[in-house]
């Protein structure tokens, strides 16, 4: 994983680790952690989430060409 984020499209790659890390906290693992038995954790809207993060993880950045990051 740190290889693609050392990679040429490294802040595309940074954003979706930070992306899924945070959605994973707040969406499923805060409402398991919280001793409130009322609440669960909300996995639809995580496996949205982790699709968008999944989504960022294959982009490549804007000021890279096809060339840089081997796509050609």
């Amino acid at each position: 994983m740190l290889d693609k984020i050392k990679s040429s499209s490294w802040k595309t790659s940074a954003a979706s680790v930070v992306f899924f890390l945070t959605n994973l906290g707040t969406l499923v693992l805060n409402p398991l952690l919280d001793n409130d038995p009322t609440t669960n954790p909300q996995w639809n809207l995580f496996f949205a989430a982790a699709a968008g993060a999944w989504g960022l993880w294959q982009a490549r950045d804007d000021d890279k060409t096809s060339e840089q990051v081997g796509a050609k």
